[in-house]
């Protein structure tokens, strides 16, 4: 007996599985990444909150009870959050701001440990937001192996003792977390650089390479045949 066609049709339920996974996967992903954000947004202003939403509730208790739930508190600390980096930002454009800038970083520069962290981090971000003198930005390394590349950050130009030879400091973030990855030094003339930018670069290695331009350079100009 021949089977209708719309039962030879039917998706197997491995296709099924893997078809519910991919659809999830990218919300998953976007639920973890919101969350982490509205939790650290929220978590810096919560203790201060917490305090005046107290204070209120005891002299309103009836127009303002409402205040007294964590989830109110936590959308109002990450309001909070949000403007105080605003108004970080609007300041940081003014005299008055970058005086107040520089006398903290003054502060954090005499205090162990938290120096070397707040002066790397500020030198990266300089770094990202402007170009090397002798190469592009964004890069591709070899890696694991010559016919394989991955996508990385040129953070500074190095020389090689002796020979003079320019060494570049590629940054090389992981998908789908780029905050997190590993630090390689290279031979300049081994990179194959590109003319993407660190955004475009960003969204590459978080969307696992599904946002990415349509062409990419792969052989260095310099290998031989």
């Amino acid at each position: 007996m021949i089977a209708p066609p719309h039962a030879a049709a039917r998706p197997s339920l491995q296709k099924l599985f893997i078809t519910g996974l991919l659809t999830l996967f990218p919300l998953w992903l976007t639920y973890v990444v919101i969350k982490f954000v509205f939790v650290l947004l929220s978590g810096i202003s919560a203790p201060l909150v917490k305090l005046l939403a107290d204070q209120l509730i005891l002299r309103f208790p009836r127009t303002l009870g409402l205040m007294a739930d964590a989830w109110v508190q936590n959308i109002i600390a990450m309001i909070a959050t949000l403007l105080v980096i605003v108004l970080v930002g609007v300041l940081a454009r003014r005299v008055i701001g970058q005086r107040l800038l520089g006398w903290f970083e003054k502060v954090i520069l005499r205090i162990p440990l938290a120096n070397i962290i707040y002066t790397s981090s500020r030198k990266l971000l300089d770094i990202l937001q402007t170009k090397p003198g002798t190469t592009q930005r964004v890069v591709l390394v070899d890696f694991p192996h010559r016919e394989m590349k991955s996508v990385g950050l040129v953070t500074r130009i190095l020389k090689e003792q002796g020979t003079g030879r320019e060494l570049a400091a590629v940054y090389v973030p992981t998908t789908p977390n780029p905050t997190s990855g590993y630090l390689e030094i290279v031979p300049v003339e081994l990179l194959t650089p590109t003319d993407w930018t660190v955004d475009e670069a960003m969204s590459f290695i978080i969307s696992g390479g599904a946002v990415a331009p349509d062409s990419i350079p792969f052989t260095r100009a310099n290998d031989s045949k």
